[in-house]
């Protein structure tokens, strides 16, 4: 297992050399983006799954080389492909290009996961492996499509509580007029950033502490209305500054630096459910086929 490891971090190190341009860029264009400054932390992320669950590797595990050619191969094609995208990418579209040439370098990484640790171990791996899927940035229209499906269902939660409250409202689409100022819900409000993290937490946390997978599911299906209602609260509670206190309360602090504030609200749900999901686990005693 050591001489499968050690050559498996070889070909590693070598394949993360090939695709070092491709890694550099991503980096540099993560950190610059708000949407992606995850991506830096998600192999550190990995590789503490890798090292928790050590225990659950296979002693002996058969190279599935096969499988191994198939993703090296396809690799390959991906940074051809990266190649030629990114001769023409613009500064709004780089996202294409580097989800192309991010994914080939992840193909190549389990290519050669199947080809020297074997097909065992990289089964156990799954979920350590897959994690690294976050690191690919959404194409263009997959981060637009998001972000009109975070506006819309926000702006229905926020009306919702205009309604419930008793608040005299106008909507229309996503403006919402009320006594003294209009409200828009905008791309930079869909809180898809905060919503995705929340995602990959929910993925992590799942894995780390519940045992049935649809408890684990359950998990990250709430993280959506969970999302929506974060965004909803939060563009309530501007309307409400703004009609209480004063319709200059929507150049405040509270609207163009509250996200942080209105994320770590919504963690309190989340971890609520995550507890009491926990709690009838341990109620309920092990399950007779218990799955990883």
């Amino acid at each position: 297992m050591k001489t499968s490891l050690n050559r498996f971090t070889l070909a590693a190190g070598v394949l993360t050399l090939a695709f070092a341009g491709v890694l550099w860029r991503l980096c540099t264009f993560a950190i610059a983006d708000d949407l992606f400054s995850y991506i830096p932390l998600m192999p550190l992320v990995s590789a503490y799954l890798v090292w928790t669950f050590k225990a659950e590797l296979p002693r002996q595990s058969s190279p599935a080389r096969l499988l191994g050619a198939f993703c090296l191969g396809a690799g390959a094609a991906a940074l051809a492909g990266y190649c030629l995208m990114a001769r023409t990418a613009t500064p709004a579209t780089v996202e294409n290009s580097l989800a192309l040439g991010t994914l080939g370098w992840l193909l190549s990484l389990a290519g050669a996961g199947c080809w020297f640790l074997g097909g065992a171990t990289m089964r156990a791996l799954a979920f350590p492996f897959g994690l690294l899927l976050f690191m690919i940035p959404f194409p263009v229209f997959l981060r637009d499509g998001l972000e009109a499906l975070l506006q819309h269902g926000s702006a229905e939660a926020a009306d919702w509580l205009f309604i419930l409250s008793g608040t005299p409202v106008l909507r229309d689409g996503l403006n919402f007029q009320l006594s003294d100022i209009s409200l828009q819900v905008a791309p930079e409000c869909s809180g898809i950033h905060s919503t995705w993290v929340l995602f990959i937490t929910s993925l992590v946390a799942g894995r780390l502490i519940l045992r049935r997978p649809w408890k684990r599911a359950l998990l990250c299906l709430a993280v959506l209305p969970l999302a929506l209602l974060r965004n909803g609260f939060r563009v309530f509670v501007l309307g409400q500054l703004c009609i209480h206190i004063s319709p200059r309360m929507i150049d405040s602090p509270i609207h163009h630096r509250g996200g942080p504030l209105f994320f770590v609200l919504s963690l309190v749900p989340f971890f609520l459910l995550l507890y009491f999901l926990r709690k009838s686990e341990v109620a309920a005693g092990p399950p007779a086929n218990a799955a990883n």
